[in-house]
């Protein structure tokens, strides 16, 4: 067979008005074999001899691929955007996260490049660039096929961080009364200090390959305070045959970047991972549960007061250890994957963060 054609790639599925499917051409290309009349079989066919005789040609020169739809497209395209605006077009994208309406304007504006949007939007479309989920937001950077990997053992990486969530008034707050309300305003009213609401910061750590999780909502991210959780945390897991923690991961925060929580891990045998800067995507599992934890705990129903919520943390948890069917792993919850522990965490008032932390610790330290 000619290489010239092995190395053209066939359309998946025939043209919408083709007449023939790659099997009828080859029926008819026999019947031509077998010494009857071009003509006549293309007749018969109901396709014209010109045609007939164009796959005839192709089936002696490259045997059945030659019978194959290829592309219509033709050789030259003299009209196409000439390379250098495109990679203009491309540059913006990346940049600025514009449709192409707004491309068009852009282009006009900063280099005098009319293009039409439907012009932008072919290109995006060549390049890949066409949907912007498919675009890292801060770098513009096209993401990569999603990479899920777990590993082998319990204790082999725990996934750590905090994500900062609304403090809730006395009274409850806006999502209770509504935005704007008087009565948001006035809980609003109510906070400590300066009438300042502020901030819960939820600390969460995650088992890579059983899922198993321990969270607290505290008052800072302080390094003394995220410590102080690590220790707790690393009680915690051991209560349920998870030890030692080999590896931790957790993002650039400035609790995770400081001489303090080098020395905490230092302390617990574990060695210390931190993602790329920007890429949160990287730390995926313990962001998922965070995603998790902000639809069946945190917003699920409306709390009177920081404290009620911070209780229903503990039952939470406690519900997605033991219970709650986990999708990865095939719905069974993550107490199916540690030693079998049914020990349950409860949280009443959440532990001050330690000024000294000591060497070992164990869990019932700090409840």
């Amino acid at each position: 067979m000619n290489a010239a054609a092995e190395s053209r790639s066939p359309t998946s599925r025939g043209h919408r008005n083709a007449p023939l499917t790659p099997e009828g051409r080859l029926r008819l290309c026999l019947r031509i074999d077998a010494g009857r009349p071009i003509a006549h079989v293309a007749a018969e066919a109901g396709i014209s001899r010109r045609c007939l005789a164009k796959w005839y040609a192709r089936w002696r020169a490259h045997g059945e691929n030659g019978l194959l739809d290829h592309s219509s497209r033709p050789a030259t395209s003299p009209a196409r955007t000439p390379e250098v605006i495109a990679d203009l077009v491309e540059a913006l994208r990346r940049q600025t996260k514009h449709e192409p309406a707004r491309l068009t304007a852009d282009l006009q504006r900063l280099h005098g490049v009319t293009l039409a949007p439907a012009t932008i939007h072919r290109i995006l479309v060549r390049r890949g660039l066409n949907r912007l989920r498919d675009l890292d937001p801060p770098t513009g950077e096209q993401l990569r096929a999603v990479i899920r990997y777990e590993h082998d053992r319990v204790g082999d990486l725990v996934h750590v961080d905090v994500k900062k969530l609304g403090r809730i008034p006395t009274g409850g707050g806006w999502r209770m009364h509504g935005v704007g309300t008087e009565s948001a305003r006035a809980s609003k009213r109510t906070g400590p200090g300066t009438g300042k609401v502020g901030y819960t910061y939820l600390h969460s750590a995650l088992d890579d390959h059983s899922r198993l999780a321990y969270a607290e909502a505290l008052d800072d991210e302080k390094a003394l305070t995220a410590v102080a959780f690590w220790h707790r945390a690393v009680a915690f897991f051991a209560a349920h045959g998870i030890t030692p923690i080999r590896r931790c991961l957790t993002d650039n925060g400035a609790c995770y970047r400081s001489a303090t929580w080098a020395d905490a891990l230092a302390a617990t045998g574990t060695k210390h991972k931190r993602t790329r800067p920007y890429t949160p995507r990287t730390n995926g599992k313990v962001e998922r549960y965070n995603g998790t934890l902000s639809r069946e705990w945190a917003y699920v129903r409306d709390y009177t007061t920081e404290r009620e919520r911070r209780v229903a943390l503990a039952e939470f948890v406690n519900y997605y250890n033991h219970e709650r069917p986990h999708t990865a792993l095939g719905g069974r919850p993550p107490i199916s994957r540690t030693a079998g522990s049914d020990y349950r965490i409860v949280f009443d008032q959440p532990p001050e963060p330690l000024a000294d932390i000591p060497q070992q610790l164990t869990f019932e330290d700090f409840v």
